[in-house]
């Protein structure tokens, strides 16, 4: 059975908990105000699509495909994007809440994270060189075996990344959030 292919199509303020999206390729199209809660995107594919004010909480992204696409506004709060298909994957974060997500052995050089929320994410062995985190919250965010060589870090807060278990050469901190680099140690920074 072959797959839809839906090109430059707007879907605005639909349900896909209760009528699932179609399984199929998805370019240059936008999601806007939709709700994906607990929805089945697993083998769909989305190629340069924006989702917009969505909330994808919970969704099954099991062997899904997706190649620059943009979530802007949206709730993805427990997606295991390492579920996804790894092939060309990528895509930019702004103004999203991610908590308790899952990026686990992902590649996924330059991405940008702009004003998010990445509480309790799951970043362990993967590979986030040259990334951007611009003024996010990363309180129990898990950094373990990560790549952050050249990431920039200067605009956010409560992040823990420990110089032994993970790569940081040429990274950029900001002077106040440094402290986020030696809690492992239990010292006093004033």
């Amino acid at each position: 059975m072959s797959k839809e292919y839906i090109e430059n199509q707007i879907y605005e303020k639909l349900d896909f908990n209760a009528k699932p999206l179609s399984k199929g390729e998805y370019e240059d199209c936008k999601f806007i105000n939709c709700s994906f809660v607990n929805a089945d995107l697993s083998g769909s594919i989305f190629i340069a699509c924006e989702f917009e004010q969505c909330d994808l909480s919970m969704t099954k992204l099991g062997n899904t495909t997706f190649r620059e696409v943009k979530f802007s506004n949206c709730k993805l709060l427990g997606l295991a994007f390492n579920d996804c298909n790894h092939l060309l994957l990528s895509f930019d974060f702004e103004n999203c809440q991610m908590n308790l997500a899952s990026f686990y052995k992902l590649h996924l050089k330059s991405t940008m994270f702009k004003n998010c929320n990445l509480q309790e994410v799951d970043f362990a062995e993967a590979d986030f060189s040259r990334s951007n985190w611009e003024q996010c919250d990363l309180s129990g965010a898990v950094f373990d075996h990560t790549n952050l060589e050249q990431a920039d870090f200067r605009t956010s807060k409560n992040y823990s990344i420990h110089p032994e278990t993970n790569y940081i050469r040429k990274a950029k901190f900001s002077l106040t959030d440094v402290a986020g680099l030696l809690d492992r140690y239990n010292i006093e920074i004033e």
